[in-house]
């Protein structure tokens, strides 16, 4: 009998010890993020049968490496995992180990494919694809850690991240095949190859995370 959901004591521990630290996190790392990457995870545990607790649990931890630099965030989020003694009671060695690995391998750049199906899991759901989100992360991105770039400076880095990572020469990689993300990439890179709606989508998202950050600077702390 194939579990439909993770062990309940898993997740009271997941929601209670692991996902408000993403509360720390840039908008584009945080706890929408990381709920939406355990939602596709556990959707992709349907199609490819592998341990609903594994993934969801791969998935939580994904991102906890983002407590430091980001370019090896992949690497210290791995081996957060691996040092939390906590997940013993649900995990064996041989688990932890192939979790530890999935954690490491998620990141978009890698060069080489995941080792195992739950990295290709938690790679492929770190992908949302859909075109108007990947356009927000990224502006929210660049809004957070290069706050001295002015408008055009924005567009700049955003373009560059766009060609660089999503368009048709982009490093980005999909390792499940005919997932969701297949044709959501393919609407993405045809906006990418039209740069005047690319740049009115640029322009109407780029207002409202401004607008955005203007009212939570506005609103009174306890």
């Amino acid at each position: 009998m194939i579990n439909n959901s993770p062990s309940l004591d898993l997740v009271e521990f997941i929601e209670t010890q692991i996902l408000p630290r993403y509360a720390a996190f840039d908008r584009a790392h945080n706890m929408e993020h990381v709920t939406r990457v355990i939602r596709s995870s556990l959707e992709l545990v349907k199609t490819t049968g592998a341990d609903i607790n594994m993934a969801y649990t791969i998935a939580a931890y994904h991102d906890l490496g983002m407590s430091g630099h980001r370019a090896d965030h992949h690497i210290r989020g791995g081996k957060i995992l691996a040092a939390d003694a906590r997940l013993k009671k649900w995990f064996s060695p041989e688990q932890l180990k192939v979790m530890k690995e999935a954690v490491e391998d998620h990141r978009a750049s890698a060069s080489r494919a995941p080792r195992s199906i739950y990295g290709k899991i938690v790679a492929e759901a770190d992908r949302d694809i859909e075109p108007m989100m990947v356009i927000r992360r990224t502006i929210q991105f660049g809004l957070t850690n290069s706050p001295q770039l002015d408008k055009e400076g924005q567009w700049k880095r955003f373009l560059e991240h766009m060609n660089s990572k999503y368009s048709k020469d982009g490093y980005i990689k999909l390792w499940i095949p005919n997932s969701p993300n297949a044709k959501k990439l393919n609407e993405l890179r045809n906006l990418i190859a039209q740069p005047v709606q690319l740049r009115e989508a640029f322009n109407k998202i780029y207002a409202e995370e401004l607008a955005s950050m203007a009212a939570d600077a506005d609103t009174p702390t306890a």
